[in-house]
Formats: structure tokens, C-alpha cells, sequence
């Protein structure tokens, strides 16, 4: 005999020497608190045999099987993760059966779903400084326009190398964010100081970048050369530096051939709109002013 307590606290009684045969229902049986005598088990319940694990693990409330995989030589994180949920979209699951990573792919792939946000976040909170360092609401776009170009070099960087956009990528095309702007910030600003000495916005630009080719060439050349070894340096750690030289060098040497080019344009185009959207309010407050009294 073995006495097995149920969860509800009742007391079962199995025969030991007939577990086996269809009359294990039959020798099974729980007390009634209710009416004082045993209940057979095969009165309301139906037994059957298979096969089945020793143990079953669960995640949370679910049954759970863990499929470890490692990393082939030369495969990165991301293109692993790729191939495995290619592979589950295409075996033709049912809807119950649900999938998920856990461990470094789970942190990746959270990882990868919050740096968008952390992104735009930065580029919210460098557009409020600069507009309260200007008081203005277009020069600030004036120097983000140079981001995006550090975005697109950061990324040839490295497609080139053979890396994909993986966390530490991210991270440095953050860091440019910081480091390509203050090539607009040099132009704009003594732009606008000789603009308010008397000069025009043509004259007021090109000045500036005459003048300010050089500061802005040597800090770009003393940040590239400050990613050079990272991206070319080997040994223990390697894999995750290499990503951020190459963003980084990508990034800058990309930005500082286009933003000489595209930020004298883009600042006399939005100094013009500034123009005349101050001269619509000015017209508008002339109107207002004449209109006669009612």
C-alpha cells in the first residue's frame, strides 16, 4: 500500500501490486468527509497511460523546455537571433506553443527596444539647450542637421568592418551626437555674433566657416585618431571596442566632409524662414494695431 495526500487534504490508498491493468481505477479510492465511506477513483476520474518526463520545468505558470545555442566563430548576436526566429516563423507552430529568449539574447534584444528612445531622447534635450542657448527655434535645427550624416557614416563604418548594429554600435553613434554637433555649434555661433554686429547671413556664414575650418578640423582629427585604436586594436575585449571605433570614425570622417557643405546652406535657408515668419508677425501685429475700435 501507498498513501498519497491529495491537495484538498483527502487521504489516497493505491495497491501497489495492481497499479498495472485497467483495474488500477477500481483500487483506488479517497474518503468521504461527507458521506463516511470510500469513493473509487474510476467514479469520476479516467485514467490512462503514456509517457512522460521524470520532471517538467516551468516558467512562471507555463511548461517550459530550454534550447541552448552557442555563437559560431564569426557570427555575431544579432544574425543568431535572426536565423532562430526565421526558423520559428517557418516551422509552423501552434498558437499556443510561444517562444522567447532568455539570458545575453533577452538583453539584447531589450536592449535594442530602448536605444531608440534614449536616442530621441538626447536629440530632444540638445535641441531644448540650444534653443534656450540662442533663443531661437531654428538654429537649433541648424546644428542637428549635421547628425545625420555622422548616422549614415557610422553605419557604412560598420557594414564595411562587418559588424552589425549591436549594442556597443549604438552607444557610439550616441557618443557622435555629442561630438559631431559642435561643428554646427562653431558655424552658428559666430555666425549669428557677426549677424548681430551688422553683417548679412551670407557674409556672416562664410566668415565663419573661413575662419573656423581649422578649430573644426582639428578637433574632428583629434576624435578620430582618438577612435583609431579602437577600432584596430586586437586581444581580449576586442569585439567590443571594434564596434565603437569603427562608429565613431565612420561617423566623423562622413560628417566632416558633408557638414562644411550642407550647414552654410542649411542655415541661410532657415534664417531666411526665420525672416519671414518674424515678418508675418510683425505684419500681423501692425494690422492689429491700425484695425479702428469698434
Amino acid at each position: 500500500m501507498v498513501l498519497l495526500q491529495s491537495f484538498l487534504g483527502f487521504t489516497t490508498t493505491v495497491n501497489a501490486s495492481n497499479a498495472t491493468g485497467n483495474s488500477t481505477a477500481s483500487t483506488i479510492s479517497q474518503s468521504s468527509s461527507t458521506y463516511g465511506n470510500s469513493v473509487p477513483l474510476s467514479a469520476f476520474v479516467h485514467f490512462k497511460y503514456v509517457t512522460a518526463p521524470l520532471a517538467l520545468n516551468h516558467q512562471g505558470q507555463f511548461p517550459a523546455v530550454t534550447l541552448s545555442f552557442n555563437l559560431a566563430p564569426g557570427v555575431a548576436l544579432g544574425q543568431a537571433v535572426d536565423a532562430i526566429n526565421k526558423a520559428v516563423n517557418e516551422m509552423g507552430k501552434p498558437v499556443a506553443l510561444v517562444g522567447t529568449f532568455q539570458g545575453n539574447a533577452q538583453a539584447f534584444q531589450s536592449s535594442l527596444s530602448s536605444e531608440p528612445v534614449l536616442i530621441a531622447a538626447a536629440l530632444v534635450v540638445v535641441y531644448i539647450i540650444l534653443g534656450m542657448l540662442y533663443e531661437s527655434y531654428i538654429h537649433p535645427l541648424t546644428i542637428l542637421s549635421t547628425l545625420p550624416s555622422a548616422g549614415v557614416g557610422a553605419l557604412l563604418a560598420l557594414m564595411l568592418g562587418g559588424f552589425d548594429l549591436s549594442v556597443i554600435g549604438i552607444i557610439g553613434i550616441i557618443l557622435l551626437i555629442g561630438i559631431v554637433k559642435k561643428n554646427g555649434i562653431m558655424l552658428v555661433d559666430f555666425a549669428i555674433q557677426r549677424e548681430r554686429d551688422g553683417m548679412s547671413s551670407e557674409e556672416s556664414i562664410r566668415e565663419a566657416c573661413l575662419l573656423r575650418f581649422r578649430p573644426i578640423l582639428m578637433t574632428t582629427a583629434a576624435a578620430m585618431l582618438g577612435g583609431v585604436p579602437l577600432m584596430l586594436g586586437h586581444g581580449a575585449g576586442s569585439e567590443l571596442r571594434q564596434p565603437l571605433g569603427y562608429a565613431m570614425v565612420g561617423g566623423l570622417a562622413l560628417s566632416q566632409l558633408l557638414t562644411l557643405y550642407t550647414t552654410p546652406v542649411i542655415y541661410l535657408y532657415l534664417d531666411r524662414l526665420q525672416d519671414r515668419l518674424a515678418g508675418r508677425r510683425r505684419g500681423k501685429s501692425k494690422a492689429s494695431a491700425l484695425a479702428p475700435a469698434e
